[in-house]
């Protein structure tokens, strides 16, 4: 039920307009009051006003979603699985009063500040830096690449004190703080992305996030952030495919459709093969979850394979579209160009295949 109605959700409300917004290089904001309607932000956190749906049913959202475009899933998948999720395991009882229920609901809107022009891969070696300061902290810094940064009402920031990571919200219109969109982008075009600048930004006391302390803080967000690209990278694929299937059975070449040629039908058997592991994958990763199994090894595992998966498959779909699949009058290229960022962001493949390295070894190659 819960996948049928993004389904439908997606289809009637998202799909008539995310090319206009992919062109002008937009987000539909209409979407953010409908999405914490649906329940469809931090669905499957338990706290004040949310839903608490479990992990499978979440990964569905994320795939449907990502079925319309990545930008989407993306907003969904920034404010729930690591604003909401940062506030709900390491804030105060105020501090999730104050925000999950708006956030949940769509009436406000966070960005999760962790990257750095000169660090993504690796967060230790970040410079943003808080000092105390009276009753609060001093910020100061700058992070990059942070979704919904410019439209956000709070944003988590990791930044050192002490030499330490710690978390700190700050609120849009804080002195100091300003917000600065990318407008260069060639992929995740339909999404909001933002350099952030913090010149003597206070924070108050009361917006230090008192249970993080460390890289494994942020880290743990990501995880969660990771599972669900892991699906939602299944649902590119999904309607890369389901386009490259209708496409070739209507094109007629040679006097017959396309998609009666071998090899086309070799190349539809192997996209629909790769998706069904990948979205088995899934199926497995999220029922560990649930049973409190999951390690975050086998999120890499899977963020890893699906998003690869998912670029082959748009790749793949692209040249059966012939010179049609680079127009945006089908939605192939632009999956394709979000898949080249999805694979980047949240841990590149690199990274990701190294944190397997490391568990299948015992030896760090990044120490």
């Amino acid at each position: 039920m819960i996948r049928d109605t993004v389904r439908k959700f997606v289809a009637n409300e998202i799909m008539p307009v995310i090319r206009q917004h992919f062109q002008a290089g937009t987000f539909p904001m209409a979407c953010i009051p409908r999405l914490g309607e649906l329940g469809l932000l931090g669905a499957n956190l338990s706290g004040p006003g949310l839903p608490g749906i479990n992990s499978v049913a979440y990964g569905l959202v994320m795939q449907e979603l990502e079925r319309g475009d990545s930008g989407l899933r993306s907003f969904a998948s920034v404010q729930g699985s690591l604003v909401m999720y940062a506030i709900l395991t390491f804030g105060t009882e105020a501090q999730k009063q104050k925000w999950l229920p708006a956030l949940g609901g769509g009436t406000a809107v966070g960005c999760f500040a962790l990257t750095e022009a000169d660090h993504g891969s690796d967060p230790d070696g970040m410079k943003t830096k808080a000092v105390r300061d009276g009753n609060g902290y001093l910020l100061n810094g700058s992070k990059t690449w942070i979704t919904s940064g410019s439209i956000s009402d709070v944003a988590v920031v990791w930044a050192k004190l002490d030499g330490i990571i710690r978390g700190f919200l700050v609120e849009k219109k804080t002195a100091g703080f300003s917000a600065h969109d990318i407008k260069s982008k060639l992929s995740m075009r339909a999404s909001i992305t933002s350099e952030l600048v913090f010149e003597d930004v206070r924070v108050p006391d009361e917006n230090l996030l008192p249970n993080a302390q460390g890289s494994k803080a942020p880290l743990q967000c990501l995880t969660q952030g990771r599972y669900g690209i892991a699906w939602g990278a299944v649902g590119a694929a999904m309607a890369c495919f389901e386009e490259a299937l209708a496409y070739t059975c209507e094109r007629k070449q040679f006097g017959k459709p396309i998609a009666s040629f071998q090899l086309t039908q070799a190349k539809l058997a192997d996209m629909v093969t790769e998706i069904t592991k990948a979205q088995l994958l899934c199926l497995k990763l999220g029922r560990l979850k649930d049973a409190g199994q999951m390690r975050h090894t086998q999120v890499s595992l899977a963020k890893r394979n699906n998003v690869r998966m998912a670029l082959e498959v748009a790749r793949t779909a692209r040249g059966m579209l012939g010179a049609n699949g680079i127009s945006d009058e089908y939605p192939v290229m632009r999956h394709l160009c979000n898949l080249e960022t999805v694979e980047t962001y949240e841990g590149t493949y690199e990274i990701h295949t190294l944190i397997l390295g490391k568990d299948l070894t015992g030896l760090d190659a990044l120490a």
